[in-house]
């Protein structure tokens, strides 16, 4: 069993910062990619930015140059700093992580969730 705790999130006025994280635990062999996702009410859940196991990443267009995702594979950790926040970035935010676990399966988790708020 694996689970993903995020941490981080809350509310900010427009134009400030904050920083995400995503620590993942139990039965982990290794970790691939690692992503952050978003989903407002009403809408669909969509891609923030990835990175992988080697540090190259991917972003979405309405972040670049706003957001920076980076990790430390030792404690498992992905994290996302959020700089000159948006109201349009209020979301509740989720960290995904591709896992091969200790038998050897991969597996697709998914962490709980984070409400980021932005005021205006």
């Amino acid at each position: 069993q694996v689970q993903l705790v995020e941490s981080g999130g809350g509310l900010v006025q427009a134009g400030g910062s904050l920083r995400l994280s995503c620590a993942a635990s139990g039965s982990i062999f290794s970790i691939n990619d690692m992503g952050w996702y978003r989903q407002a009410p009403g809408t669909q859940r969509e891609l923030v930015a990835s990175i992988t196991s080697g540090g190259s990443t991917d972003y979405a267009e309405s972040v670049k140059g706003r957001f920076i995702i980076s990790r430390d594979n030792a404690k498992n950790t992905v994290y996302l700093q959020m700089n000159s926040l948006k109201p349009e970035d209020t979301a509740v935010y989720y960290c995904k992580a591709g896992v091969r676990v200790v038998t050897g399966v991969r597996v697709m988790y998914w962490g709980q969730g984070t409400q980021v708020t932005v005021s205006s």
